[in-house]
């Protein structure tokens, strides 16, 4: 009887280590959908929604209370060429207020786009000095929220917030021209441009968002998408994503791109979440890059072209 009561309890720490080692393969900002069952009807708690078609908001339905986050009009300058190039301080602060936003708020964003949506909403609040450790990215979006509660297609708003936000970050991005300088033209050991498309568009084989194909001199292709589950819309543990990102040296700094600002976000948190200090993302990304006519680009599946080679 001892053995076999020994046993149960040998068991059970194994069954306690395993939940314990699994709540921490996943970075903190992440949580799912009984947390935000747990926590939504705080008073401070703040939830958004970012769907790839917006109109699903209404037609399909959203988390109760979750007001809608339009991705181009809402996370890009309306008044820039490219569209998503980063919104104003003062553009993106009027958003957030209009949101509920306040300076002590819980924010918790979701998407139904395995949180490349939501990362680029991560990362502008981030951008304009927002306290991170207010901010929660719930994976599996209504897919998981659905296996035992109701979504609305009602219009939700709040009373207007008071956040103040502050002036960008510019550690955190760079410009066309910082690249061309760092990577394109002077080759800096120490930087190292990411491409976080898939690989079809990489390659050039695929025209999207832009009059050209293939990719800047000199980038490398890792695609984010690839750190989620695309049936359950969870990220992948944090052993896959080291995985992915074992080619990059953690003390590189990394400028990262991609067409329109969502995959190279979700980059970030990625890179960010492993530990990785310096990432920066390239303000317009390919969707400038691509149609600036007189800018190199190289198509196939390596950095450099004859062309560009050593």
């Amino acid at each position: 009887m001892k053995a076999i009561q020994s046993l149960g309890l040998l068991m059970a720490l194994i069954l306690a280590l395993g939940v314990a080692s699994a709540a921490q393969a996943k970075p903190g900002f992440i949580v799912d959908s009984v947390w935000l069952e747990e926590n939504i009807d705080r008073d401070d708690v703040v939830v958004m929604e970012v769907r790839y078609h917006p109109h699903r908001y209404f037609t399909v339905g959203h988390i109760p209370g979750a007001v809608q986050v339009q991705r181009f009009k809402d996370l890009g300058d309306n008044d820039a060429t490219p569209l998503m190039r980063f919104p104003s301080r003062e553009t993106f602060q009027a958003r957030l207020r209009e949101w509920g936003v306040n300076d002590d708020s819980t924010v918790v964003v979701y998407d139904d786009s395995l949180t490349a949506l939501a990362s680029r909403l991560y990362y502008l609040l981030e951008l304009y000095g927002f306290d991170m450790s207010q901010v929660k990215v719930m994976e599996g979006g209504t897919t998981e929220w659905e296996l035992f509660n109701d979504l609305s297609k009602e219009a939700e708003s709040h009373e207007p917030g008071n956040v103040t936000l502050s002036e960008a970050d510019d550690a955190m991005y760079v410009e066309w021209a910082d690249v061309y300088d760092d990577v394109v033209s002077r080759r800096d050991e120490d930087v190292v441009l990411l491409d976080a498309r898939p690989v079809d568009m990489y390659t050039g084989e695929v025209i999207q968002h832009s009059i050209r194909g293939g990719h800047i001199p000199g980038a490398i292709n890792i695609v984010s998408l690839d750190g989620a589950d695309g049936g359950s819309q969870k990220w992948k543990s944090t052993e896959a994503l080291e995985a992915m990102y074992e080619s990059i040296s953690e003390d590189k700094t990394v400028y990262v791109y991609c067409h329109d600002g969502f995959r190279m976000s979700l980059a970030y948190m990625q890179l960010k979440a492993l530990g990785y200090e310096d990432v920066r993302l390239y303000n317009g990304g390919w969707s400038h890059w691509g149609n600036a006519l007189t800018l190199p680009v190289v198509e196939g599946d390596e950095p450099y072209d004859e062309d560009y080679a050593l």
